[in-house]
């Protein structure tokens, strides 16, 4: 058991204590409920009463209208509310998980960078002998630099596909040390004929550049990578670069990981952070950077200088192959084969260092990006929770901490109750004065979890409102997809590669497909316009009846999130960007 993991526990049990204490000390913690409206209503009740309604004896409207009026109370205080009440509490429970992972999480990410902690603090980094020299093919053939293979998957990228292998080709690293492989499973011809040839001209200027092609997609992106990593040539690589199609390495980027491999034999990743090419481009992208910032400065710091482990990113990666092989390779069992090639290396006792990608530029390609994350880590939590337990290489921290905080919380409670608590059961709250709802749940969490996610950040404070009701709109995704992740259901495993549109302002020369005519059901999201009636309704409810609570106003943004996003309004207007 090392001194990270040892600190990541005693840091994660004091952000609990202090939590508990500050929600004690403030009385906030209080699990009286109000005594209901409604007295208790008996089956035998119930059932004399809905017969007095309905039988016409009373021959009065008013009376009529008097009992069925005392009817619905007596149900909703006796039935509904205890049923619902049951569920507030499981998303109180739930929300105390989430704040505590959360501020636990951001209490590491501000210590990183209050004392400037950095990886070589940890493993031993020296840069290669003749580094300087990596790119001069005139001062050597590059003997201390071990061989590289850079994998490029893709698919049917027109219009990133010329960035992302220009990228690979001018890395700095001797030409007879360095392999790229473009694994290209488009399938649509005119496609494959630009990407083949772009390889050629490539490989005519003197670079080691390998194109290949399947038959098949089988097994998607995890298919590819694994084929290509079947060529002799892969075979004798000691280590693998990944990027995406959609993403473009820096020319040093190798310069920079590499050197964690040689000096520490226990390392087998190097994960890299993201750069956008597009993260001004509309209010939507703005707020997916906001999401990624706080993923990459927040969960992956906090991983890598505690638990030496975090989720791999499916690109900006280099793995040791020997890492790979040990993990046993990669599989197609999930759409997140990135997660799951990370746990199984994990499990064998490798660790992680975490020292420029495209965001979805439209709602629907974002929605399914999330869908197929989100379903597919809870889909790998259901595979995999086994061999975490019935691990050896791994002390029983690191056990609790993938088990709990990356599976559990991150994975399956967070997109539950986040759904649940503020965009059910609160609207619903309104119509049912019986149910209670703790300050302390609906607001005070909520506001901590709010700063907590914009502390490290600071600089897009101003779109926190805007991130707030993207993310509740989001949140019907999230929750879906790792429903249906975790118990199996027809959705779990498709996989829809995400849309790219390149970046305009720096390529002009990628010849476009014409645009296909959408329909009513490709411009209008039914699902967002159906849940913003609910919320309209209990909004207008609220405010014509508000009694005791007042939610009218958070309801209306909320339902006004959902219209828009329903209407795929992304923030491409002018104000918005």
């Amino acid at each position: 058991m090392e001194a990270g993991e040892i600190g990541g526990a005693l840091l994660f049990a004091l952000a609990a204590a202090a939590a508990l204490a500050a929600a004690i000390s403030s009385g906030a913690i209080d699990f009286r409920a109000p005594p209901t409206v409604g007295a208790p209503l008996g089956l035998q009740e119930a059932f004399s009463l809905f017969i007095r309604v309905f039988d016409g004896s009373n021959n009065s409207s008013s009376g009529a209208a008097g009992e069925a009026h005392e009817l619905w109370v007596r149900v909703r205080g006796g039935v509904i509310a205890p049923v619902l009440q049951v569920a507030v509490w499981a998303c109180m429970a739930m929300s105390v998980m989430l704040v505590v992972e959360a501020v636990y999480n951001c209490v590491v990410s501000l210590g990183v960078k209050a004392i400037g902690w950095r990886p070589e603090w940890r493993f031993k980094w020296e840069p290669l002998a003749g580094a300087a020299d990596a790119a001069d093919e005139e001062k050597g053939t590059g003997v201390h630099y071990p061989m590289v293979l850079v994998q490029i998957p893709m698919y049917n990228e027109l219009e990133v596909y010329k960035l992302s292998i220009r990228a690979a080709c001018e890395l700095e690293w001797p030409r007879d040390r360095i392999i790229v492989q473009v694994l290209d499973d488009s399938t649509d011809p005119f496609i494959k004929n630009l990407v083949g040839l772009e390889c050629e001209s490539w490989a005519s200027k003197g670079v080691n550049i390998k194109y290949t092609t399947r038959s098949s997609r089988k097994g998607f992106k995890a298919g590819a990578l694994k084929k290509g990593m079947e060529w002799d040539y892969a075979k004798q690589c000691e280590y693998v670069a990944i990027f995406d199609a959609d993403f473009q390495p820096e020319p040093d980027f190798l310069l920079r990981t590499v050197p964690f491999f040689i000096h520490n034999p226990e390392v087998g990743l190097v994960q890299a952070r993201w750069a956008f090419v597009n993260d001004t481009s509309s209010l939507l992208t703005r707020v997916q950077k906001m999401f990624f910032d706080y993923h990459f400065k927040v969960e992956q710091e906090a991983g890598s200088a505690t638990f030496a482990f975090f989720s791999f990113n499916g690109t900006a990666g280099v793995w040791r192959t020997a890492a790979i092989k040990e993990a046993g390779g990669w599989k197609d069992r999930t759409t997140v084969e990135d997660m799951d090639l990370a746990v199984r290396a994990t499990l064998k006792g490798w660790k992680f260092i975490y020292v420029k990608s495209e965001l979805p530029s439209t709602y629907k390609a974002y929605c399914r990006q999330q869908f197929r994350w989100s379903c597919g880590g809870a889909n790998l939590f259901r595979k995999i929770a086994k061999d975490i337990l019935a691990a050896k290489d791994v002390s029983l921290l690191k056990k609790f901490h993938m088990l709990y905080s990356f599976f559990l919380v991150r994975r399956v409670v967070a997109p539950t109750v986040a759904f649940f608590l503020y965009n059910i059961l609160v609207p619903i709250s309104v119509m049912i004065p019986e149910l209670f709802l703790p300050i302390w749940g609906v607001a005070y969490i909520p506001m901590v979890l709010t700063v907590v996610t914009a502390i490290r950040h600071p600089k897009n404070i101003h779109l926190l409102p805007f991130w707030i009701l993207f993310e509740s709109v989001m949140t019907m995704h999230r929750m879906r997809a790792a429903l249906a992740g975790l118990f199996e259901l027809s959705e779990f495993n498709q996989w829809v590669v995400t849309k790219k549109v390149g970046n305009s302002f720096e390529d002009n020369e990628v010849p476009l497909l014409q645009k296909t005519k959408k329909r009513l059901i490709d411009r209008v999201n039914f699902r967002e316009i159906g849940f913003s009636v609910f919320l309209f309704f209990c909004a207008s409810y609220n405010l014509v009846f508000h009694g005791k609570t007042s939610y009218y106003f958070n309801l209306y943004l909320q339902g006004l999130a959902f219209v828009l996003l329903g209407l795929n309004f992304t923030g491409t207007c002018a104000c918005c960007q």
